[in-house]
């Protein structure tokens, strides 16, 4: 029996030990950091599966190249970075990993909302700088007369709306693919106009596809309220920085808070960086012990399964099946 090899273009932890104890030792494992397709191909040319992390993006020239791949298996949640036409025309099922930071993404999320209205960060700077004075955050609002718009109503999203509806905010939402008896979680399924024109807050959850790269520009600012404060936990790509930057400078809206931008991390001269009303984290918010566990298993897991012969549980490109290099 022929053994099977598996290369992972790039990995941020320490070992790939996980890896090699779900792949099991009929498989050959090459580990390697690379940062573009082109650094990972000599490697890959003949890989039966690809592990990726960041690497890419993934193009139909490096997939034409893999003549043997069978799956290209993400870590994270996100596939923007493949071209998921081209996977599926050359027989490649693509999987993602949807499931290991819901939790943290959605704590993550509410923690930067009630950050944002109850002005932590600003007071901390504040105290640090030699200020006393509670009057620093003012105007501050009561929570729970303020009203709460997600962008996105997916997994996530819902997790943000039963853990902010403890706090008796109201709660708006927008998805052109999720019907309001679909939702099943606390809110109101509302067009995104007007979600814009009602939301104190709003909190963005849309993959990052061609449609919602840059969504967030001139046009939706123009449509909040000068008050409003914006999160984003999902893609940086789905706001046009310059745009927000405009919008802040202009007064069209009230603050921000980031924990994706392009690139990352931030320039240190970025026009968003050293700003009161302005939050950056590091794309931490999928971050726990438990999290990163899930995360470095999820993807390896779904090799093993193409290698056994088996449909994996996280397929993107589903058209694939039926007609993938696996026999899947």
């Amino acid at each position: 029996m022929s053994r099977s090899k598996v290369v992972i273009s790039d990995y941020v932890w320490d070992s790939v030990d996980v890896e090699r104890n779900i792949l099991g030792s009929d498989v050959d494992l090459y580990p390697l950091k690379t940062k573009t397709e082109e650094e990972f191909l000599g490697e890959a040319s003949d890989c039966d599966a690809l592990l990726n992390t960041y690497a890419g993006p993934i193009t139909a020239k490096a997939m034409a190249r893999m003549t043997k791949c069978k799956i290209i298996a993400r870590y994270g949640i996100g596939v923007d970075t493949i071209d998921l036409d081209a996977a599926t025309e050359a027989g490649i099922i693509v999987t993602n990993n949807p499931t290991y930071c819901v939790e943290e993404v959605a704590d993550h999320t509410v923690a930067l909302l009630i950050g944002g209205t109850r002005k932590t960060g600003l007071l901390d700077r504040a105290v640090r700088a030699g200020r006393w004075d509670v009057m620093e955050a003012a105007p501050v609002r009561r929570l729970s007369t303020q009203t709460l718009g997600l962008v996105g109503f997916g997994n996530i999203a819902r997790h943000v709306a039963n853990r902010m509806a403890a706090f008796g905010i109201t709660i708006l939402w927008y998805d052109p693919f999720l019907k309001a008896e679909e939702a099943r979680a606390p809110g109101k399924k509302v067009e995104l106009d007007e979600l814009l024109a009602q939301s104190d807050l709003i909190s963005i959850h849309t993959p990052l596809t061609a449609e919602t790269k840059g969504l967030f520009g001139d046009e939706l600012f123009s449509k909040m309220r000068p008050h409003a404060y914006l999160v984003n936990c999902s893609r940086g790509a789905v706001i046009d920085q310059d745009s927000l930057v405009r919008a802040l400078d202009g007064k069209i809206i009230g603050g921000a808070a980031l924990d994706t931008t392009v690139p990352e991390p931030l320039p240190n001269d970025h026009a968003l960086r050293n700003r009161d009303n302005v939050v950056i984290n590091p794309h931490a918010a999928w971050y726990s012990i438990e999290a990163f566990a899930e995360l470095q298993a999820g993807a390896p897991g779904e090799v093993a399964r193409v290698l056994r012969g088996e449909v994996p549980l996280h397929v993107v490109n589903r058209k694939v099946l039926g007609r993938s290099r696996a026999g899947l």
